[in-house]
This record gives C-alpha cells, structure tokens and sequence, in this order.
C-alpha cells in the first residue's frame, strides 16, 4: 500500500477523498477478510486493530485521477487472503464519486508499528498501515481543513455547472466575436474561453466513454487557472449564458459592452454565419449591386455642379463647368469688428449665392466633425443606398493624440463635456483629485459625484504596481449636469515605488479645447502638487483661476491645423439630399484645401443602406468593416456638421463686400 500511496502522490497533482463514510470503510475492511483469515487474537480478530482503524477511516477512501480514471490506495496486488480486502476495498471505494479535496497538515499518517511486551517477556512488534506523505500534499496554510475543502468544492460545483450549461458552440461563436474584434478588450479574454473550449471538450469525450462527468471536474479545477474554471462568474461568462439561452447575439454583446465598454468604444463587427453571407451575397448578385461595394474616396470632378452650393475657383475648374469669368473679382476690404451669427440655412440662401471664397475657422472642438466624401470605384454601379445617387461618406472624427489616446487604451472616456487627465511614468501610485464646488471630493475612495455625474473611471497602480505607462482620468459626461463655481484639481503621491525622477503630464479638456500641463520634477511620497483651479459658467465655460504653466494647444489633424482659418474649395449637402431628394438627417460639408483624410474609412454604414439590402445588415456590417476605403491624395475631406446636432464655425466670406460670420447648426 506504501508503494500504491507514493506512486498516486507522485503522479498527482491533488489527492481527492471519494464519498465514503468512515465507519463504512472500517466495517467494510473488517468483514472482507475472508472466512478463518482473521483469527481471534485475545478478545476480537487479529486484524481488528485501533491503530489500523486510525488510519482507514481518515484515509481508507483516498483516490489519484491519473489518465482520467480514479485509482484507490487499494489497487494492489497482494496475496492472499489480503487480496480478497484489497479488492473489495478497491471495489466499494470506487463506487462513490470524488466528495472532498484531500487536505492534510499531517506529513505522517498513520503510525508505522509499536511494541508489546508479553508475559512470558518476548518482545511482540506490530505493523500498521501507514504513509509519509510529500511535501506538496501536505497543506500549510492558515485556513482550517474544512474551509480549504468548501472552496474546492465550490469551485469545482462553478466549473461544472459551465461544463454542463454551456455548450461547445457558444464557446465557439464567443471565441468568433474575440477573433473577429467584436468584443471589448476581448483579447484579454481569448486564452480563457480557449482553455474553456480544451476543457468542454474533454470533458464531452471522457462523459462519453466512461460516463463519469463528476471526475473531471474535479482534476480540471486543480489543473486550470481561476480565470477558466470561475468564468460563469465574469462579464464573458455572463455573454456566454446569453448565448446559449438564445439570447440574439447582437443584443447579448451590446449587454457585454455596457459592463465593459467605456462610452467611446467603437462599435463591434456584426455577428454572423456562412449562411448569412450567402443569403447577402445572393441578395447583392439579384439586385446587380455587386461592383457597388469597391469604394474610393471621392475627388472634385465627381461631382455635377447642380449638387455643390459653393465651390471656390479652383473647384470650379475641376468640375469644368464654370470658365475663370470672375477672376477679375476684387476683394473688398475685410471687417472682424464684429462678428455676426446666422443660421446656416440663412447663410446658403442669403450669403453664398454672391460669395467667390469662404474661409473657414477650425477649433480643437471640431476634431469629431472631420468626414470624407466616398465615391464608388465603378461609377456605372448601381446605388446600394437608400438614395438614389451611389455617393455616402464616412466621419473620422475620433482624433485623439497623447494622453487622450492612453486613457482610451485603459477603459476610460474621453468624450465628456469636461475631462481631467493624469499621466506618468513609473510605478508610483499617484491619483488625481478634484473638490468640486460644494465640497464634493472625487477621487479614489469616491469615484463618482452624484451631484455633477464627474467620474473616476480609470485609477492605476492602486494596490500595487501595474504599469509604468499608467494614468488616471476623471470625466464629467453631461454639461448640463456640471455645477457652476470652483473646481480643485490636484495631484497626490499616495505610493512613492519608484526612483524615477520625472514628474507627470496632466490634461484638461472643455468642448474639445485641451490645455495641457508638465511637471517636471519628482513627486515625493505623500506630496500634494496643485494642478489648477478652474471656474466654470454656463455662460462663459471654463476660465482659469490659478494655475501650473499650461499650453492651450493647436492640433494638426489631416494636414489642416486648428486654430487657424482654412480655405474653403466647396460646400454641399450630405448626398442624401442631392438632385432635390431628401432622404433622412442632413449634413452641411465644408470641404477644405490640404484636408486629406490620412487613414482608411468605411466606405458605407448600414443606416445608409437599400431597403432590400436591411434583412442582411448583420452581414453589411461586416463588410463595411472590412472593406475600409484606401488612402487616396486626391480626395474631398474636410468637416461635417448635422442638422440634427448643436453646433458653430466661424467662416470668413469674401464677395461684393467681406464679413465674417458664426455660422449656426
């Protein structure tokens, strides 16, 4: 039995204890003797010993899992009569499932043998079972011996119930969406939901051969890590209950994304199935729409003239429409004494019409409105749209640089009516305070203003190190909700951890202007450095009280600087609203010179779609994804404003007579 016990520790990670009574081992031991085999000894049978019985009951029913089969210390092949108890020993342990994780503080179980002297003064030595157990088998922790024992088998009761209530399939669609960048941050969860899928599977081939579910939970537990066998628990195992409840999948990610998602996260790639790629594809063949896909960026001699409400000169020619008649024009002289605001419908009806060049004043507010008109690559290809023209467009809008694109990276918003932002470069713990007006204090021990809606939603190397990129970020989402008055901000090292020397970087943004601030030197353990105080009015925004030296900054986005007037070559409606139709919401575009988009966009989104293209919008999505629009120089980028949405920009007119004018949205 020694030799049995040391080769199941030593193939063993865990030992396990199968669910036996005790007394029933000791009574189930003694009657296996075989009739004449175990003689009266003085007053009861030989075997009949409490120093054996010691060690059955406790340990009688310890079993290895070793290739997926149970193996009992009672495996053995002796002789006889002992073999007769060892078998049915073997037998009736065996006949019970895995109950308990073996748990012992003990290195020695059992005792080996003792003496005992006889009358006559011989010298009798008996021998017992016993066993010296390894030192990874024995436990030496604080916890008792029960509580060690009901967290494992709570753990295994969670593993189980996600082996038996999730299917492979919905593993697999959740390992789709991961694979396919659909889920938020559902890189960090891919190797979990595959272990997951190793070990559903396993599990599925050992039920089917031996019919034994219970074991493998047990072993699987032990071998796997936390982050599988409790992942019923976790946002991914609540998206992966969804699914194999028959949830619709677009439904259950967009429940995964409001647990995890900050609110500035692109939307995921449709869901979808081979069948449904057929389905569309078929759909597309039918209606002729196929070379309709290929998508480009738009350029100048693209457009008819009947669907551009200005065009500057150089645009003029490019369309090869108007001949240089008005190069004689003279400029009159121009006034900013006063600027005066219209509504835009105003401003096309009344201004343009006698306008020969619009200039147009570009703040950091407008990053967001940055579009780009696109165009089909077969201009012969019918309208997949819901408009009769084959033209859409695309806004990029989503321009952050610097400190803004690390707290996106760590789950934060950036999309706020006003955001504070901290950012350094070591593993030191620092936290970013602000007092608002009122005394309401938010930082790490209370997150989130209840008052105002400010939000603590990034807060790194707490609790330890983590990054040595990290930052901090507080946002307040609504404007109407922001209190008037004063508002503290401050910078404190609750941890110094590090020898680094720098100090930090820090950002605060208002409607999308961004002053940005340095510290240069070392933040001590426990030092306070002041940031900013800010007043903020509903009628004059934010203005600065005091302050550390900040910069407000001029960003340089698709070639075409803010804080500057830009040329304008052309303004248009959306194409949703050319040749007199009027399909949806409408956009105005303000088309700039040196505006190029520098990336790739989306050549068309599903709201634009052809009535009979709708059914297979999960589909559409997809491709709209994928088949990004390429680089082009020649292009027709610039911002876009929606009727639908507050907005302003100041443009500079020239004509008959100059005016500079706060165009109204």
């Amino acid at each position: 039995m020694q030799a049995q016990f040391s080769m199941m520790a030593a193939a063993a990670n865990k030992l396990y204890l199968t669910g036996v009574g005790r007394d029933e081992l000791w009574d189930k031991y003694l009657s296996s003797f075989p009739d004449g085999s175990n003689p009266i000894y003085k007053e009861r049978g030989e075997y009949d010993c409490n120093t054996c019985k010691q060690f059955i009951r406790p340990y009688g029913n310890v079993v290895a899992v070793i290739n997926g089969k149970i193996v009992s210390i009672w495996d053995i092949d002796v002789p006889a009569p002992f073999k007769a108890v060892a078998d049915a020993m073997a037998e009736f342990v065996k006949s019970k499932p895995i109950a308990d994780l073996f748990v012992s503080p003990l290195a020695k179980l059992g005792t080996d043998k003792n003496r005992q002297l006889m009358p006559d003064g011989q010298i009798l030595t008996w021998e017992h079972f016993s066993f010296e157990l390894p030192a990874k088998h024995v436990y030496r922790g604080h916890d008792t011996v029960e509580a060690v024992q009901g967290e494992a088998r709570s753990s295994k009761d969670v593993f189980k119930r996600v082996l038996d209530e999730i299917s492979i399939d919905s593993i697999e669609t959740v390992l789709d969406l991961i694979l396919q960048n659909s889920l938020y941050r559902g890189d960090e969860k891919k190797r979990d939901i595959e272990g997951l899928l190793a070990a559903k599977r396993e599990y599925e081939k050992l039920a089917r051969q031996t019919g034994d579910r219970d074991t493998y939970a047990w072993t699987a537990v032990s071998a796997l890590p936390g982050a599988v066998t409790h992942i019923r628990n976790t946002s991914i195992g609540t998206l992966l209950v969804d699914i194999e409840q028959g949830r619709d999948l677009d439904e259950a990610v967009s429940a995964y994304d409001r647990i995890m998602a900050p609110a500035n996260y692109k939307r995921p790639n449709a869901i979808f199935t081979k069948k449904m790629i057929d389905a569309a594809q078929k759909t597309l063949e039918d209606l002729g729409m196929v070379n309709s896909l290929g998508r480009r960026y738009a350029a100048m001699d693209d457009i008819t003239v009947n669907n551009v409400i200005f065009a500057n000169r150089d645009a003029k020619k490019a369309m090869n429409v108007f001949d240089e008649l008005q190069s004689d024009a003279k400029p009159g002289k121009q006034s900013f004494a006063k600027v005066e605001e219209m509504d835009v419908e105003d401003f096309i009806k009344n201004v343009l019409p006698n306008a020969t060049g619009v200039e147009l004043y570009l703040e950091n507010r407008h990053s967001g409105n940055f579009m780009s008109l696109i165009a089909p690559i077969d201009k012969e290809a019918p309208s997949m749209f819901k408009w009769g023209n084959n033209f859409s467009w695309s806004y990029n809008g989503d321009m952050a640089d610097g400190i803004r694109e690390k707290v996106k990276a760590a789950g934060g918003s950036v999309t706020g009516a006003l955001r504070a932002s901290l950012a350094w470069h070591c593993y030191d713990d620092l936290d970013l305070h602000v007092v608002e007006p009122g005394g309401t204090h938010i930082y790490y021990g209370n997150k989130i203003s209840s008052m105002t809606g400010g939000n603590l939603d990034v807060d790194m190397n707490a609790g330890g190190p983590q990054s040595k990129e990290p930052v901090e970020n507080i946002v307040w989402p609504v404007q109407e909700r922001i209190k008037e008055g004063r508002y503290r901000i401050y910078v404190h090292n609750f941890a110094k951890r590090d020898s680094s020397k720098e100090g930090f970087e820090a950002e605060i943004e208002f409607n999308g202007q961004i002053y940005r601030f340095a510290y240069p030197k070392q933040v001590r353990d426990q030092e306070t450095v002041q940031l900013a105080t800010i007043e903020y009015s509903k009628k004059e925004g934010v203005k600065f009280i005091e302050s550390m030296e900040h910069t407000e900054t001029s960003r340089t986005i698709w070639g075409v600087s803010t804080k500057q007037f830009h040329p304008v070559s052309a303004i248009m409606f959306s194409p949703n609203y050319w040749d007199g139709r009027a399909t949806g919401n409408k956009h105005y575009f303000f088309m700039m010179e040196g505006c190029a988009n520098e990336g790739t966009s989306r050549g068309f989104y599903n709201e634009f779609l052809h009535d009979d293209l709708q059914k297979h919008r999960k589909v559409f999505e997809a491709l709209g994804s994928k088949m990004k629009v390429p680089h082009s120089d020649a292009q027709l980028s610039g911002v876009g404003f929606s009727s639908t949405q507050r907005n302003e920009v100041v443009c500079k007119v020239t004509g008959s007579f100059n005016r500079t004018i706060k165009i109204k949205f």
